[in-house]
């Protein structure tokens, strides 16, 4: 507004009643903004302290582009893991497919030795003495129709699904619920097949199911921080094999290209293929000193824990 045009506005005119009054803060006012202070503060000091516990044990990262042993690996993931909760253990495996091309859309299931670490609910649709056999495994739904009904409701409570092969038709009808949550029954996968027991006991021992996304990259779990190394070499050892019999005939180049372990919310170490790619002289090799490898690769400024 201009200056001539503010001269004309009195002091009780309309446009002055209509300017906002601005008042000082009153005592209720600044009580509800300490008390929101102080609620906010003791979650935000917990925050800090743990993100200042992560920087610190993520300390030890590799310099670029270093690839570890598999045993340095696994120290580094397992030090690195510092949630309140058993984080899990992740690979994140680059191939060189295209699942585009035929052929090459990877996908199947790999039994860990030691499991996954995690509880799985497994529901199975059946009738009679298949739904006898299916409880009697340890299957924590079992049903038919009621169950195809109980899923079309939105009530979703397992983690993998079984089926007869009898039972197609009726699952069928929930297909457009099950597939985009991979929860569809695949005879591919086991997971449609007259031995639901098999099935079962199989899902609940740790099978784990792969596939590989659209730009190539399978990503999988292999246990729990808590596992011990072995076991964690083991599963693995399991996990590696079954993805190198699950190589396409046709493809040409190299299969196995790069390869990351990770815990749940820490960060990736770049782990040496060949010790990762079951084709290679140093498969599963055992690293005997760790600690200097890790220093080394870091510069040698670092203390790493033993762990």
């Amino acid at each position: 507004m201009a200056a001539s045009a503010l001269a004309r506005i009195s002091p009780g005119g309309a446009a002055a009643r209509c300017m906002p009054v601005i008042k000082p803060f009153g005592a209720a006012f600044l009580g509800i903004h300490d008390a929101a202070t102080r609620s906010f503060a003791a979650p935000a000091k917990k925050a800090a302290a743990a993100a200042k516990k992560r920087k610190k044990a993520w300390s030890i990262k590799r310099r670029a582009g270093h690839a570890y042993s598999l045993d340095a690996s696994l120290h580094l993931v397992k030090s690195m893991a510092t949630a309140k909760f058993d984080e899990s253990v992740e690979i994140a495996l680059q191939l060189g497919v295209d699942p585009r091309k035929p052929g090459q859309a990877i996908r199947g299931v790999v039994q860990l030795p030691h499991g996954t670490g995690k509880s799985v609910r497994v529901a199975v649709f059946a009738r009679g003495a298949k739904a006898d056999e299916a409880k009697a495994a340890g299957a924590d739904v079992v049903g038919a129709e009621d169950l195809v009904e109980a899923i079309q409701k939105g009530e979703l409570n397992f983690d993998k699904a079984v089926a007869s092969p009898d039972m197609m038709a009726l699952v069928g009808r929930v297909a457009r619920v099950l597939g985009p949550r991979g929860l569809m029954p695949n005879p591919k996968l086991g997971t449609v097949t007259p031995d639901v027991a098999s099935a079962v006991q199989a899902a609940k021992a740790g099978q784990v199911e792969y596939r590989v996304e659209r730009n190539g990259i399978i990503h999988a779990g292999v246990g729990k921080v808590s596992f011990s190394q072995s076991a964690l070499r083991d599963n693995l050892r399991a996990f590696m094999l079954a993805i190198l019999a699950a190589k396409p005939e046709s493809l040409k180049g190299h299969y196995l290209r790069h390869a990351t372990l990770s815990s749940t919310q820490g960060r990736g170490v770049n782990v040496s293929m060949a010790m990762l790619d079951p084709g290679k002289g140093a498969f599963m090799q055992v690293t005997d000193d760790v600690l200097s490898e890790i220093v080394q690769a870091a510069g040698g400024d670092v203390q790493v824990e033993e762990r």
